[in-house]
């Protein structure tokens, strides 16, 4: 199941990077990828049957809004692709401060979600769930790090 999901983050990458002219084929990147997280989720937080319920209906809750969020984050990486081979120190600031506002955004999404998992969830299980998560993003964000080009101001 690992190796699902390296190739789900591979590929949702691959179409993010690309996708600029392609929003659905970056949908179905990004679907493929929902679903074989869902399933390393599962896998990880091994919930008994009365924490079930409650879990994915607040997982799924959460997982919209941060969808929304990436929104964010796919518009930046979109915004640079566009202007990369011309771009100026304004636009490189717009950017990192764009970059910025996606990250504050992000921790407090996650800090009012964690308190909401804690509510249904033993600390220890809710700390498991944000650990697999951070785990996943780390990899999405060790592959855009590979991917993504160092700005270079004209």
């Amino acid at each position: 199941m690992k190796q699902i999901l390296l190739f789900a983050i591979a590929l949702f990458f691959a179409s993010t990077i690309n996708a600029q002219s392609d929003n659905d084929y970056l949908e179905i990147a990004r679907d493929v990828l929902k679903t074989e997280k869902k399933a390393a989720i599962a896998e990880v937080m091994q919930l008994s049957e009365v924490e079930s319920v409650p879990f994915w209906n607040l997982y799924n809750e959460y997982q919209g809004k941060l969808y929304t969020i990436q929104n964010k984050r796919i518009a930046i990486i979109k915004d640079f692709a566009e202007h990369y081979e011309n771009l100026s120190d304004e636009k490189a600031d717009e950017l990192w401060v764009n970059s910025m506002a996606y990250q504050s955004e992000l921790l407090k999404l996650k800090k009012g979600y964690y308190k909401k998992f804690k509510k249904i969830l033993p600390a220890g299980k809710a700390a498991r769930f944000f650990q697999a998560e951070n785990k996943i993003e780390t990899l999405i964000n060790a592959q855009l790090a590979i991917d993504i080009p160092m700005i270079e101001t004209k």
